[in-house]
């Protein structure tokens, strides 16, 4: 069983049909999580904002990339902010730590206090992406999972049971792999993370492992080191 993860969920994993962010969903994701904290492992989360919206996505449509950014920023720490509310209505000690300063709902991100608040069992939810434009938050996520130094990074996938040859919705043969290096990813072309982020994990030699999220249980089970989808080294 891992000692400390990092617990990567996209802002799309939050939201339901038509909505920003599914009550349902966020109370399914807290008690999982609450379960897996019981356990004894420390528990950090990165969650993304593409529920709301996309730097990408809004520079399209005529508003500049780097103001678009920000905006995807504030939007993962509403995410944040929504999903500490939803741990601590189950009892679990939750801090939210932003990368953008906004001191009056939550700490500003500084790695020692993360670690500490870590160390004292609570989960550590980190907002605002890396506060700077340009960078998605799987970069956020191989950042911050490197400066607590987690064992692993945890991507929660929506739907999909880990990494494939090709989109299994599109392709009834692709075919699932068990295993990857981060070599294989940029070789290959596997759209799993960007190649920043991928870049930053193989440098810092940091464990992946790609799990369906909506596969009840399966948040406990990949903090128990157990091998449920695709793990990449």
């Amino acid at each position: 069983m891992y000692k400390r993860v990092l617990l990567k969920l996209s802002g799309e994993a939050l939201s339901g049909q038509e909505k920003n962010f599914d009550p349902a969903i966020l109370r399914h994701l807290a008690e999982e999580i609450k379960e897996a904290s019981a356990l004894g492992v420390q528990i950090a989360i990165v969650v993304g904002g593409g529920n709301f919206i996309r730097g990408k996505t809004v520079a399209e449509i005529g508003i500049d990339r780097v103001q678009g950014d920000y905006m995807g920023m504030l939007a993962t720490i509403i995410n944040a902010l929504a999903l500490q509310s939803s741990l601590e209505g189950i009892g679990v000690d939750t801090r939210v730590q932003t990368s953008i300063d906004i001191p009056k709902v939550a700490e500003p991100f500084i790695q020692r206090r993360a670690v500490r608040h870590l160390e004292k069992g609570r989960v550590v939810i980190f907002g605002g992406g890396t506060g700077s434009p340009y960078f998605s938050t799987d970069t956020t996520a191989a950042l911050r999972a490197s400066e607590i130094k987690a064992d692993v990074i945890l991507m929660a996938k929506n739907g999909v049971d880990g990494v494939y040859s090709a989109d299994p919705k599109k392709d009834p043969n692709a075919t699932r792999y068990s295993h990857l290096t981060y070599m294989d990813l940029l070789n290959k072309g596997l759209q799993v993370m960007d190649s920043t982020a991928t870049s930053m994990c193989m440098d810092n030699h940091m464990k992946l492992m790609v799990f369906n999220m909506n596969q009840p249980g399966n948040i406990v089970k990949a903090v128990r080191g157990e091998e449920i989808g695709t793990v990449i080294e």
